[in-house]
């Protein structure tokens, strides 16, 4: 997926409010603008970091603005929770996700469970239904290692249990952990950071659920579902 327009470099001064973030541009101009991420950003927000953002002309935006990538231990990372769904949808078009290939149909949030719509449900006549979640990844602080989440997350272990029903319901249900950054090599879960949805995960294993992580490519030009990267759970029901 190429940045179209071309992403604009600027430096980060404060994320706040979750929606909002100052930054100045390499104009000295400094704005406010849009952040397309509700969750916690840790490690991703400190003053003084390289930043790239998506400029919007026209329309009737409240913000010109909205950050796009942040410099984090010499690495870009993608903050854009827009953007795991159609990285997701392209590994499937690309073959990576291999068993998800040869579905007669794919549509995006469809209803299903209690009050939920699942990223991307895909459906053949032969292989039945598909559910797939798809959870945004940015977060690391061990060596190559990509963690899920970074804060607390009711709804994602929601969501986990409601694709375990999907499974004894007869249908498949995979959990895509789609990692915004590439200087990891494995996705693990952050297990002291929010015990409840590990222990969901752990849950929805058992019950068939199936998961896998993919690994993007990412430069101020561009963002790629790159490659497949082991989830380093027991008990996991690997994708291929």
């Amino acid at each position: 997926m190429k940045f179209e327009p071309p992403l604009v470099p600027a430096t980060l001064i404060r994320r706040y409010k979750r929606f909002l973030f100052d930054a100045e541009l390499q104009t000295g101009e400094v704005i406010t603008g849009f952040c397309p991420n509700t969750g916690s950003m840790r490690g991703l927000t400190a003053p003084g970091s390289l930043c790239y953002l998506t400029e919007h002309s026209g329309g009737t935006r409240k913000y010109r603005y909205a950050l796009e990538l942040v410099e984090a231990d010499d690495t870009l990372v993608g903050i854009n929770t827009a953007r795991p769904n159609r990285l997701v949808e392209e590994a499937i078009d690309e073959g990576l996700i291999g068993s998800l290939t040869g579905y007669a149909e794919r549509k995006a949030e469809q209803k299903y469970g209690i009050n939920s719509r699942i990223d991307i449900l895909m459906r053949d006549p032969a292989k039945g239904l598909a559910y797939v979640e798809v959870k945004n990844v940015h977060f690391r602080r061990n060596g190559r290692l990509a963690e899920f989440p970074d804060s607390v997350t009711t709804r994602g272990a929601k969501h986990l249990e409601e694709l375990g029903d999907m499974v004894e319901a007869g249908h498949r249900a995979i959990m895509v952990y789609l990692i915004q950054r590439d200087d990891v090599d494995s996705l693990s879960l952050c297990r002291d950071l929010d015990p409840a949805y590990s222990s969901a995960f752990d849950r929805a294993m058992k019950r068939g659920v199936e998961a896998c992580a993919i690994r993007c490519k990412i430069t101020s030009e561009l963002i790629h579902a790159d490659t497949m990267v082991p989830v380093e759970e027991q008990g996991l029901n690997s994708v291929s």
